[in-house]
């Protein structure tokens, strides 16, 4: 299935103004704004802390699998999608695990 698709499938962020990726230390590493161009990894994100309860190998394998046809993109030319590229790293185990703080709307 393609990412659109994909995307459809995912839970409403809608109460969401983002995201923050805290690393083992507990030092942020990361935010992603619910905006365009990052609202589907918003999504993405939040589904796999919803789903594995932060970030680690197994989930950064399943978000690869649901951003479709950009984790190929990604794969050839890394630095493209950073939201992308860290969950290569995460799933490689060069990187994470990740806890997830949701930023809820006012």
């Amino acid at each position: 299935m393609a990412f659109a698709d994909n995307r459809k499938q995912l839970p409403s962020i809608a109460h969401l103004r983002g995201l923050q990726l805290f690393d083992a230390q507990g030092q942020a590493v990361a935010t992603l704004d619910n905006k365009p161009g990052q609202a589907g990894s918003v999504a993405v994100y939040a589904a796999l802390a919803e789903q594995f309860g932060g970030i680690h190998a197994e989930a950064a394998r399943h978000g690869l699998s649901l951003y479709a046809e950009h984790t190929a993109d990604a794969r050839l030319h890394p630095g493209k999608h950073p939201n992308i590229d860290r969950l290569i790293d995460v799933a490689d185990a060069k990187s994470g695990p990740f806890s997830v703080q949701r930023l809820t709307l006012a």
